[in-house]
C-alpha cells in the first residue's frame, strides 16, 4: 500500500504491484502475515507525525511476517522464523519485502499471529511506561485516560500480571456498560468516565486502594487536569499521546505543593537510544512473549481485514470511539 504525497488517507493511498528488491548478501525476504493501522501510520501518512518516511512510501509501522530466505552473511534469522519491525518506518502494508537483518526482530512462532502482528508498538510503550519511571511494587496503583487503547488494554493486562492495580478513564459512550465489561475481564480493577474524575465518589475508590504514583497520559487537556488531582505527592505523570489535541494544563500548586513529575514517553526514541542495547530489548520481549503464552496478555480487540479492502479499514481505523483495531491480512 503506498502513498506519494502526503494527505487524507485513503485518498491518497494505493495498492500497487511492485518487483520485490533483490536479496543483498545482509537482507532478508519476508512474507508479511498480518500488519495492524495504527494512529502513527495515518498521521505518517498525512504528514503530520514527528517523523515521515521518504516519499514515495509504504505505510505501516508494525506487524508480523515469515522469513522467505535470508541473504549469506545473515546469521540469527533462517527460513520458516516469524519477524517484526526493530525499527519504525519500515512499511509493513506489504505482501512481501526485502529489508536489511538489522531492522528485523525474530520473534517466537508459538504465539498467535495476532499477538505478534501487534507486539511492537503498543504493548512495548505499555512496559517501558509501567517499568522506566516509577518503582511500582504489587499492590500500587497506575491512573490512566484512553484506556480502551492499544496501550491502555495492554497497561490493564501487565499490571493485572505484575499485582499493580488500574483506574481506568474513558470518555462517557452510548455503548459505555459494554467497555466497561471488556476492561473489567482484562483485568481492571476500576473503570470510570472523565466526568467521574471530578465527583466525590472517587473517593470511595481509594478507600481500597492507594493512590497512584503513576499517571499515564494520552488525551491531553482537561481529562489530564483531572486525572493529575488524584496522583499521590512527588507522583508522575506521563504523557504518550495527544487525543484531545489539546495542551496539558497543571496547576501550579501541583508543582510547588505536591512536586508533581511531568514526563513525556515516545517508543521511537526509546528504540534509538537503545539500539547499542540489545539486552533490554531482548529481556523486554522476552518478558511479554512470556506474559502472552500465559494467557495474561492478549492482542487488543481486533478486525481482521483482507489487503484488498484496505481503503474501509482506514476509514473504520479513522472513527471516533473506536473500540477495534483494524489489522489487515497479507
Amino acid at each position: 500500500l503506498l502513498y506519494e504525497r502526503h494527505g487524507e488517507p485513503p485518498a491518497v493511498v494505493q495498492l500497487k504491484d511492485l518487483e520485490a528488491a533483490k536479496l543483498g548478501d545482509s537482507d532478508v525476504h519476508v512474507k508479511m502475515l498480518a500488519a495492524p493501522i495504527n494512529p502513527a501510520d495515518i498521521n505518517m501518512i498525512q504528514g503530520t507525525y514527528a517523523i515521515l518516511s521518504p516519499l514515495p512510501a509504504v505505510g505501516g509501522n508494525e506487524g508480523v511476517g515469515e522469513v522467505l530466505e535470508v541473504g549469506r552473511c545473515v546469521e540469527a534469522l533462517k527460513p520458516g522464523d516469524w519477524v517484526i519491525p526493530a525499527t519504525s518506518g519500515l512499511g509493513t502494508w506489504r505482501t512481501q519485502g526485502v529489508f536489511p537483518e538489522q531492522m528485523l526482530l525474530k520473534v517466537p512462532s508459538d504465539i498467535p499471529v495476532l499477538c505478534a502482528a501487534t507486539l511492537s508498538v503498543n504493548p512495548c510503550t505499555a512496559y517501558r511506561m509501567l517499568a522506566d519511571f516509577e518503582t511500582l511494587a504489587p499492590g500500587d496503583s497506575v491512573i490512566q485516560n484512553a484506556a480502551n487503547s492499544g496501550v491502555g488494554q495492554a497497561v490493564i493486562q501487565i499490571a493485572k500480571a505484575s499485582g499493580i492495580k488500574t483506574i481506568n478513564v474513558v470518555r462517557d459512550r452510548p455503548d459505555l456498560p459494554k467497555l466497561v465489561e471488556r476492561l473489567m475481564a482484562l483485568g481492571a480493577d476500576h473503570v470510570v468516565t472523565e466526568e467521574m474524575l471530578r465527583k466525590p465518589e472517587m473517593k470511595d475508590i481509594f478507600k481500597s486502594i492507594p493512590k497512584p504514583r503513576l499517571a499515564l497520559n494520552c488525551v491531553g487537556g482537561k481529562s489530564t487536569t483531572e486525572m493529575l488531582r488524584h496522583l499521590q505527592p512527588k507522583g508522575t505523570m506521563v504523557t504518550y499521546g495527544g487525543m484531545a489535541k489539546q495542551p496539558v494544563m497543571v496547576p501550579v500548586s501541583a508543582f510547588i505543593f505536591r512536586d508533581m513529575r511531568l514526563r513525556g514517553f515516545w517508543m521511537t526514541q526509546w528504540r534509538k537510544d537503545h539500539e547499542q542495547d540489545q539486552q533490554s530489548v531482548a529481556s523486554m520481549m522476552d518478558a511479554l512473549c512470556q506474559l502472552i503464552r500465559r494467557g495474561h496478555l492478549t492482542a487488543p480487540a481486533c478486525t481482521e481485514v483482507p489487503l484488498q479492502d484496505y481503503k474501509e479499514a482506514l476509514e473504520a481505523a479513522m472513527k471516533p470511539f473506536t473500540s477495534s483495531k483494524q489489522i489487515l491480512l497479507l
